[in-house]
């Protein structure tokens, strides 16, 4: 993929390192690789060739215990418990209103600078990113603060990745940091100066999203895959008879169809990193199969990184009966190489009418004009996203989904599908990914400024 810059003749260039902990970090690096030195490509700070054994060994610990956490919660009774007492309590975010000044350092952060300063932890990577040292930006808030506290020559970037952030994600001594965050929306924005980051180091810029699924700052690729988007998710027209001069104002007469055009809609079920989901997509793919069956909708289950998770969803598969389907009506997708993953997801939404997950960072998809159907949240941060996605319009939260065949119906013939696509691809940022390089190699983009959305 060619390197995009603003100009189109400096190609810019930046360390880019996620985290391997879940998909939440690593995720909106990848819509930010295109920056990265093509020797070097993404760097996963858990994982990255030559890492020390201790560092391996410390975020290895880490990793599994938030997965196994995550887990927990389909366990019935106490596993709601047992992750909001061991996970979601060391990283909750305070309520906003009123606003008050919450940058004292909770516990949890304390500990992350203790791994550093007292253990030393990640000095070997930002030593190494420091013999190229150009602009490093970061999607795991712990990377940023070892960079700044090993001196790292360059200037570093800290990317949130949810509607709302704890303040684990601002340094100990936001005051005196050189900490540069790139926000997603404004809550965040006004989140960190609450927890004391100076206003001239925070930069609204919209959650980085896929540049192939764009196109560039005039988004034609978008634009294409919407107006298909809009006509399988409004069988009907009911949304486009409504809207008939608004659309047409925006992608020209004639180039949304109001007749019926016989699309089939597919519905991507994600199922996030560590793999909680898994027995809602199971019950999602019983409810679904005399629509499978009779090619009335379309179902793609995600799987992931997690070619297990794949056979086990193949096994529910042939036991619905439901062989025929496959590679019709039906597809599942898993992946060896997490690589691989990022690239054929964003490849599948393409294809994709609405995409069924929880309300991780994938939230912010909605400003690729993609409506997203909510499972219940993860965490503390999930649930703002919700709460983001539900103020702009872009998803609703699921019924029971035993009853999915019913709901999913009436909300496509009534077009709320094709109303969530509209407002997600209208009020979500979707140029995120221009406007992060714009800031950081400080030029201007010919793009409207972001609302402040709190």
């Amino acid at each position: 993929m060619r390197n995009f810059s603003i100009r189109g003749s400096t190609k810019h260039e930046a360390h880019i390192v996620a985290a391997d902990m879940g998909y939440g970090h690593e995720r909106p690096a990848r819509s930010l690789e295109h920056l990265a030195p093509k020797s070097e490509g993404i760097v996963v700070a858990n994982h990255y060739p030559g890492i020390p054994a201790r560092d391996r060994f410390i975020w290895k610990q880490t990793r599994q215990f938030y997965e196994t956490m995550s887990r927990s919660k389909s366990v019935p009774l106490i596993g709601d418990a047992l992750f909001e007492v061991l996970v979601d309590r060391g990283q909750k975010i305070e309520t906003f209103y009123p606003r008050r000044d919450l940058s004292q350092p909770t516990a949890q952060l304390r500990q992350m600078y203790t791994g550093i300063k007292r253990f030393r932890h990640g000095r070997h990577l930002i030593e190494l990113l420091a013999k190229h040292p150009i602009p490093l930006i970061t999607t795991f808030f712990y990377v940023a603060f070892m960079a700044e506290e090993y001196d790292y020559p360059g200037s570093i970037w800290c990317v949130t990745t949810d509607a709302d952030i704890s303040r684990a994600w601002a340094p100990m001594n936001p005051e005196r940091s050189r900490i540069n965050y790139i926000v997603g929306n404004g809550r965040c924005a006004e989140r960190l100066k609450l927890y004391g980051v100076r206003e001239e180091h925070i930069f609204l810029t919209g959650f980085p999203l896929p540049p192939q699924l764009i196109g560039g700052v005039e988004a034609p690729i978008l634009k294409k895959t919407l107006i298909r988007r809009m006509c399988a998710l409004d069988p009907q027209g009911v949304f486009r008879s409504h809207n008939e001069r608004t659309l047409e104002a925006h992608f020209g007469a004639g180039m949304c169809p109001m007749k019926k055009n016989g699309q089939v809609p597919q519905v991507m079920f994600a199922i996030g990193g560590a793999g909680a989901q898994e027995q809602l997509g199971k019950i999602i793919l019983k409810s679904l199969s005399h629509l499978l069956r009779r090619g009335t909708l379309r179902l793609h289950l995600m799987a992931g990184a997690r070619p297990q998770l794949g056979e086990r969803l193949l096994r529910e598969v042939r036991r619905l009966r439901l062989e025929a389907c496959l590679g019709k009506t039906l597809t599942i997708s898993a992946y060896q190489d997490r690589a691989e993953y990022f690239q054929e997801f964003h490849r599948h939404l393409v294809e994709t009418d609405v995409l069924w997950t929880k309300p991780s960072e994938l939230s912010f998809y909605t400003g690729l004009g993609l409506p997203i159907l909510m499972t219940p949240p993860l965490g503390s941060q999930e649930e703002f996203n919700r709460r983001w996605l539900e103020q702009v319009g872009g998803g609703v939260f699921q019924e029971d989904p035993r009853y999915a065949d019913e709901w999913l119906t009436d909300w496509l013939a009534s077009g709320a599908f094709a109303r969530m696509a509209w407002n997600g691809y209208i009020e979500a940022p979707t140029h995120g990914t221009y406007r992060i390089e714009a800031v950081v190699f400080g030029e201007e983009l010919p793009i409207h400024p972001l609302p402040l959305i709190v």
